[in-house]
């Protein structure tokens, strides 16, 4: 667009502008090219400063003003030569200016460079386009995932479908909370007959959906619901089940893993077969966190040698070990999620502060004791989210379930 109140003006630069190949538009006036512009786009203008009514200067100010789609490149045509007046120019926005009487080639050395400045503004807003396209396509993407991952931690959760449990003389209870959506964090335990429970933790490496897909397959093989298909119990010819020891269940674990499971994950697990009637358990650790004992005193106690964890090691060899629970006492199984917890500087809960925890909360029980597990562990990691799963097992044993009761 040419604007200029001198018809003689208007027609040389137009003149000039359409035998180089431009598509021209005049205005005899900033009010009407002011109009003009408003609907229609223009790329370049090439105003006269000095016109009747309103002048270049304000023209320009009127036409950065208006609601455009794209860049407009705008050239004031003067005869001031004032540093002051250039800046005046500048302000109103302005991009470039040409002396009176214009220079032919010096015009269109000025318009091919507002040419580049133009083409490099619709490059980057046609980027600036996909950019927003492609935003809103991942965050289409997002919102699903999130909604599937959501579903996901419902149906991880259903995989421990009863948190808590009370037999003749004991109490079980169970923590799962997963760092995300889900995890890989399981725990459990299942009837094994009328005398004797067993209880697991596990621990699948990595997280998010591989890890929960891992802990979804385990979960079958330590169920209380088929125990059939549960590789802790062996069914003799009359039907009934017997227990396997529990360093052949973490062997016949790797076994799986390494021969049938094609996966890179590998688990820690601790397991544990307790006998009702005595107190006695029998346990294997697998790289799994030391399972822990609160006396009926207080005292608290870690056990266990660590042992290699399920899934790196073909012939990897597990062993049993005992402990003996006395009325009163309880055993806790818990993921490496509690111990390895940071605070704000980074420094880990630990044994010793598990301890502490522990020993703060020694008349609480069951559920509540494991509630407040969790806050006391929140308020150490400075109430951020927990960078790893939570998860444990609280067993607790009583001389008879009166005394589980009080």
């Amino acid at each position: 667009m040419v604007v200029d109140d001198s018809k003689v003006q208007r027609k040389i630069l137009s003149a000039s502008l359409k035998r180089w190949g431009y598509e021209v538009i005049e205005a005899a006036s900033a009010v009407e090219a002011l109009a003009l512009v408003a609907q229609m786009p223009v790329d370049v203008v090439v105003s006269d400063w000095m016109m009747q009514g309103m002048n270049g200067l304000e023209f320009c100010s009127a036409f950065r003003a208006l609601q455009r789609d794209s860049y407009g490149y705008f050239i004031l045509l003067t005869s001031k030569s004032e540093k002051g007046e250039i800046a005046r120019g500048l302000d109103a926005g302005a991009d470039d200016f040409l002396t009176k009487p214009v220079n032919a080639d010096e015009l269109r050395a000025r318009i091919t460079a507002g040419e580049r400045i133009l083409r490099m503004e619709h490059e980057l807003r046609e980027k600036h386009r996909l950019v927003t396209s492609t935003l809103a396509e991942l965050q289409g993407l997002y919102d699903s995932l999130d909604r599937d991952l959501g579903e996901a931690r419902k149906l991880q959760q259903s995989l421990v479908r009863e948190r808590y449990q009370s037999f003749t003389n004991a109490e079980v209870s169970l923590l799962l909370r997963p760092a995300g959506h889900i995890g890989g964090d399981l725990v459990g335990f299942f009837s094994i007959d009328r005398n004797h429970v067993g209880l697991f933790s596990l621990d699948v490496s990595g997280h998010g959906v591989t890890s929960a897909l891992m802990t979804a397959r385990l979960a079958g093989f330590l169920s209380g619901n088929s125990p059939e298909r549960n590789i802790a119990l062996i069914e003799g010819d009359d039907g009934l089940f017997s227990a396997r020891q529990p360093h052949e269940v973490a062997a016949h674990l790797n076994r799986l893993l390494m021969a049938e499971i094609e996966t890179e994950n590998y688990f820690t697990l601790l397991y544990a077969e307790v006998d009702l009637t005595d107190g006695r358990v029998q346990l294997v650790q697998a790289g799994h966190p030391h399972p822990v004992v609160q006396r009926a005193s207080g005292v608290v106690e870690y056990l266990g040698q660590g042992g290699m964890p399920i899934g790196l090691i073909t012939d990897a060899d597990y062993q049993t070990f005992e402990l003996r629970l006395r009325p009163g006492d309880r055993l806790f199984i818990m993921s490496d999620g509690v111990t390895e917890c940071p605070d704000l500087d980074g420094v880990e809960l630990g044994e010793a502060g598990l301890t502490r925890i522990l020993s703060k909360n020694t008349e609480l029980r069951g559920g509540a004791l494991l509630e407040a597990l969790v806050w006391d562990l929140q308020a150490y990691a400075g109430e951020r989210d927990f960078p790893d799963d939570v998860s444990g097992v609280l067993f607790e044993y009583a001389a008879d379930r009166r005394e589980v009761k009080d």
